[in-house]
């Protein structure tokens, strides 16, 4: 009998500690051996002499089956985001779950998983979105959840449907404070916005364009502001999510140097699109709409800045697909009327990974261990996952990418097998790609082939968050 299910042979061991040459032993879906030479005794063995073996990507900020308005749909299911998550290197995924108006968690919850349920590439598990902070959701229906491993929750300060008041906010904080999970926050001021856009409609100025014209940069950094300051009152911990530009930054840090705990997120639309990809003729610039904006040339070396700095804990997708040859995407008919309702999201999942590692890694900013902190073990301690997921350890999940770190990928829509019909990294050059993406054991792409004969991915229920207990780290 095999003393191994699987056996990798040959390659280098990355961690966010450390970089080791060693063979990996998984059996029943853990790893239970990290050795020199683990010979061949095994049901399968992957030589991976010359690759990178990396803990599987933990994409903590993505959207899924999520509704989006009246005769708009979005572009990814779970099986299709998820089939596109593992062929990005990713093991794992946490969509939200969105409480619409009027409707209780517990039934939003129940929608979610019956549209995950057997469809997973990857695991998943699940934040809530919180929009209707009534008495009963914050006093019973919310901390209950968490008792039961729905750990973190994010809060709205934009979007007519979804904001909260600053009183809403604190009350949703004390939930947070009092439970011990971790709550997001995405933060732009609603009613500079919406002031903003009247103002543009007014002018004749509705292409897609001017949607970042309408959410200059003083509005994410006044609620980033705002958002801390409510934190600081309540004193909870808070992740700012999709932060992109040097004054949000700088609120973020200034927030940790008086001792709070504050996180922060950062995608890759932030590190190599800038605003003038709205540009494009007729509704070419709709593609890049997405919520905040990519910013100037400025705003992204100050990204990167933080990446390297360690003022960013954690590098998500803020995966939220739209097709664009779509009447219920991209090309929505009012959509061509004003920005304002062209569907809000790019797309992302799969390119997460090979962005950071070839500008990031390749490039020189940042370690092979600093990019897998953020994108696998920070992901872990931040929601609850780690030591089970985001490392590579005996007794942690099988959940492993294998990357050829000198491979040359062009990314086409076509590598990356989700359900939109682009991506607004199309042409890009990369160096360095996932190969092999095994999920508990379970090899799910072998040499950028799908082999997984069907989804096997399963919910996770989480613990409380490292990042909750943990002293804030200076940087």
């Amino acid at each position: 009998m095999a003393e191994f299910d699987l056996i990798l042979r040959g390659g280098t061991v990355v961690t966010e500690a450390d970089t080791t040459r060693c063979d990996v032993g998984i059996r029943n879906g853990k790893i239970v051996a990290l050795a020199d030479d683990l010979g061949t005794a095994a049901a399968e063995v992957i030589d991976a002499t010359g690759k990178w073996i990396l803990p599987g990507g933990i994409d903590s900020h993505v959207h899924l089956s999520q509704p989006s308005g009246p005769g708009i749909k979005m572009a990814d299911d779970f099986e299709t985001g998820t089939r596109s998550a593992a062929f990005g290197g990713n093991t794992m995924v946490l969509p939200f779950c969105l409480q619409q108006k009027g409707q209780s968690l517990r039934e939003a919850l129940k929608h979610y998983h019956a549209e995950a349920d057997g469809r997973c590439y990857t695991d998943v598990s699940f934040h809530l979105i919180i929009s209707d902070p009534s008495e009963q959701l914050l006093g019973q229906e919310l901390p209950a959840l968490v008792q039961d491993g729905y750990t973190s929750f994010k809060v709205f300060m934009t979007y007519e449907d979804l904001r909260l008041s600053d009183l809403e906010l604190l009350q949703v904080m004390d939930v947070g404070r009092s439970t011990g999970a971790l709550v997001m926050v995405h933060a732009e001021n609603h009613d500079a916005i919406r002031f903003l856009t009247e103002r543009l409609e007014r002018e004749g100025r509705t292409a897609p364009r001017h949607h970042a014209t309408s959410r200059p940069i003083a509005v994410e950094r006044e609620a980033t502001h705002r958002a801390i300051s409510l934190a600081e009152i309540v004193d909870v911990p808070v992740m700012i999510v999709h932060v992109s530009n040097r004054e949000a930054i700088e609120e973020i840090r200034r927030g940790r140097q008086k001792g709070l705990k504050i996180f922060g997120e950062t995608c890759p639309q932030y590190l190599v699109l800038t605003e003038s990809d709205l540009d494009g003729l007729n509704m070419e610039g709709a593609k890049y709409v997405c919520s905040p904006p990519p910013r100037d040339q400025e705003s992204q070396d100050a990204c990167w800045q933080g990446i390297e700095d360690g003022t960013f804990d954690v590098y998500s997708s803020d995966h939220c697909p739209f097709r664009y040859e779509d009447a219920a995407g991209k090309l929505a008919p009012n959509g061509r009327t004003s920005f304002r309702w062209i569907p809000n999201g790019i797309p992302g999942i799969a390119t997460r990974l090979p962005i950071l590692f070839s500008e990031g890694v390749v490039k020189g900013r940042i370690s092979p261990q600093r990019f897998v902190a953020l994108t696998s073990t920070n992901h872990a301690r931040a929601y609850g996952l780690y030591p089970r997921k985001g490392t590579i350890a005996i007794g942690a999940d099988a959940d492993i990418a294998i990357w050829d770190p000198a491979r040359t990928v062009t990314i086409t829509h076509d590598l990356l097998h989700d359900g939109c019909d682009y991506t607004p990294y199309e042409g890009m050059e990369i160096t360095g790609w996932p190969i092999t993406t095994i999920v508990r054991g379970v090899t799910v792409v072998l040499d950028g082939e799908l082999v997984s004969n069907k989804p096997q991915g399963t919910y996770i229920p989480r613990e409380l968050s490292e990042f909750v207990s943990r002293p804030v780290m200076l940087s």
